[in-house]
């Protein structure tokens, strides 16, 4: 069987790896040269860029593990003081979306768990309901 390979031959002169900066030599199209470099270069990329967007996905997911916590899976919902949640480490400003329903009130979720806001410091946890 016969196999096209692509040799480097550039005419500004040799590449270098994009991680340890060593000359490479093999493909044309290479940027790395081994997988040590490249995973070590996707890994701090990542690390970069993302810091921020997972840090605010743990806030959510903790405050979703804390509210999944507090509703036994028998019950639709359950009246909870909010100091119980900020004890827990819940953070309030934290939360995918919200749902205004009928009345006028605000429901604040954590993926499918949420909390309606009630007179004097209680909140109402709440299950949101499957669909399909």
């Amino acid at each position: 069987m016969w196999e096209r390979r692509i040799y480097m031959q550039s005419t500004s002169g040799p590449k270098n790896c994009r991680s340890c900066n060593k000359i490479l030599r093999g493909r044309i199209d290479k940027k790395f040269c081994d997988d040590h470099c490249r995973n070590s270069f996707n890994n701090q990329f990542k690390t970069e860029k993302s810091s921020y967007v997972r840090n605010i996905n743990n806030w959510l997911l903790k405050n979703r593990r804390i509210l999944e916590g507090l509703l036994p899976q028998t019950q639709e919902s359950i009246r909870v003081n909010k100091e119980k949640l900020q004890r827990l480490g819940f953070l309030f400003p934290y939360h995918t979306h919200t749902h205004t329903n009928r009345k006028g009130g605000v429901y604040y979720y954590c993926y499918e768990y949420g909390y309606l806001p009630l007179s004097d410091d209680w909140l109402l946890v709440v299950k949101r309901k499957e669909e399909g």
